[in-house]
């Protein structure tokens, strides 16, 4: 059985594809066709590369590419300039979200499949009390209604909560939220179930660590138990 991984040709995407296969999983990219796609992925027998633009594919599509998979996780997220934060689409992720939902509600079977998504520690878990202080809520309120990214985010989420649900039969999830994303070597890394640190005292959260605990939700059946229907939050250990 495979993973199937969206925005596999993402920083972090790309890193988890790696994860993924360095425990002997396969998995089934779905890339851009002007995306720059490590050589080894085309030769891999356990790659299959999916080239496809997310906001084009229909409930069919996903029909197909999700045949043989057990998990998907999504690695989707806006570029960081102007055309990413401002332009089209503004609900990449929620729409993605909403279609792999659709997809797995149209063909049931006996098995859930795992759903893992990548999110976003300034995301607020509205099933827990979180404390978060009053002067962040009004940076968030205002981020939300200037910034697609953020609102993207939130719906994406707010739609596994209370769209799904966290015990759906068809469809189990974790959401993961990582708090600045850098470029380093894997390193310690630990998962909590809220925030312990403000957006004005940032952690920072390695993009290798974010793919490693992804990959581990999908491998790993008592960890991915442990957090289903959850919100964890990825620090690096520094």
């Amino acid at each position: 059985m495979a993973t199937l991984v969206l925005g596999a040709s993402g920083a972090t995407g790309k890193m988890l594809v790696e994860q993924l296969l360095s425990k002997s999983q396969k998995v089934k990219a779905i890339v851009r066709r002007s995306a720059n796609i490590p050589q080894s992925w085309i030769s891999s027998p356990d790659v299959t590369l999916i080239y496809a633009d997310i906001n084009s594919i229909s409930c069919d599509d996903m029909t197909e590419y999700m045949t043989g998979c057990t998990a998907v996780a999504s690695c989707l997220g806006h570029n960081i300039n102007i055309k990413g934060i401002f332009g089209k689409p503004k609900r990449l992720v929620a729409d993605a979200v909403r279609l792999v939902f659709e997809t797995v509600q149209k063909n049931k079977s006996n098995q859930s499949i795992k759903f893992i998504l990548l999110n976003t520690v300034a995301n607020q878990n509205r099933d827990l009390n979180e404390n978060v202080p009053t002067s962040q809520k009004v940076i968030i309120s205002i981020i939300r209604l200037l910034l697609a990214p953020q609102a993207d985010n939130e719906e994406a989420a707010d739609y596994l909560r209370l769209n799904v649900g966290n015990k759906n039969p068809n469809l189990a999830w974790v959401i993961v939220r990582p708090d600045t994303l850098i470029d380093a070597e894997l390193s310690e890394y630990e998962i909590i179930p809220s925030p312990s640190r403000s957006m004005f005292k940032p952690a920072k959260s390695s993009r290798i660590n974010v793919a490693n605990f992804m990959a581990n939700l999908i491998s790993d059946s008592s960890l991915f138990d442990k957090w289903q229907g959850q919100m964890p939050v990825i620090y690096n250990i520094e």
